[in-house]
């Protein structure tokens, strides 16, 4: 009964997304006027930007993924796309080709190429493009027990690690998605967002912004980081 992503789906997927998202994305702050950005812009307030917070890396990260938009593997889920926004915190301009990484459980809780699993299902690396953008097609995360819904990322910068964090889900949608199969074969998830140790300390800033489309859901995140 899970929703099993076709070649179909993944391009419909894409294409409501960048339909739906594109103007929300320059509004947002994506796009931002070289002219206008800067150091005393940010300090002004004209411009705003967040450092995103660095969090642990987990003991499930593999280095040295594939560099690949599409991480499902046609592994089950309610599809997901990842835009990704990676801007200098200093001046808020998008930073081009940096390497963002991420990985993540499937929508059954478990992750490849860990405990003797050779998989290398929801794993993989894009570059940024001219806007900043690095963009994912993947599924909403399951649970694991003692953590609340996430995604793990690294970004890359000129072979440099500058950034390394958790992306999160408002527990609403969670609620929502959850209901649905392959995710109702597994109920009762034990941690929610405000009970998790790892989100209390500055998950709040690394919230996804969720649009719920025809195909799936598009997140996206605009994360601030140091040279």
């Amino acid at each position: 009964m899970g929703e099993h992503l076709s070649r179909r789906s993944l391009l419909r997927l894409a294409g409501l997304a960048a339909a739906g998202i594109g103007a929300d994305a320059l509004k947002g702050g994506w796009l931002t006027d070289e002219a206008a950005a800067g150091p005393a812009a940010v300090a002004s307030g004209a411009i705003s930007c967040v450092l995103a917070p660095e969090q642990t890396e987990g003991p499930y990260y593999v280095a040295n993924e594939q560099v690949r938009r599409n991480i499902t593997e046609g592994r089950p889920g309610r599809p997901l796309t990842l835009r990704l926004a990676v801007v200098d915190a200093s001046t808020c301009r998008p930073i081009k080709s940096a390497a963002v990484d991420v990985w993540h459980c499937d929508a059954l809780g478990n992750y490849s190429g860990v405990d003797g699993d050779d998989g290398t299902f929801m794993r993989g690396v894009q570059r940024t493009n001219a806007r900043g953008i690095a963009t994912f097609r993947t599924v909403y995360p399951g649970w694991y027990q003692g953590r609340t819904v996430h995604i793990h990322v690294k970004v890359h910068v000129r072979g440099n690690v500058v950034h390394t964090g958790q992306l999160y889900f408002p527990d609403r949608v969670t609620d929502a998605v959850y209901r649905r199969a392959p995710y109702s074969g597994r109920p009762n998830r034990d941690v929610r967002n405000p009970a998790d140790a790892i989100y209390r300390n500055g998950g709040k800033r690394s919230l996804l912004s969720l649009k719920k489309i025809e195909a799936g859901y598009v997140g996206t995140i605009r994360m601030g980081v140091h040279r």
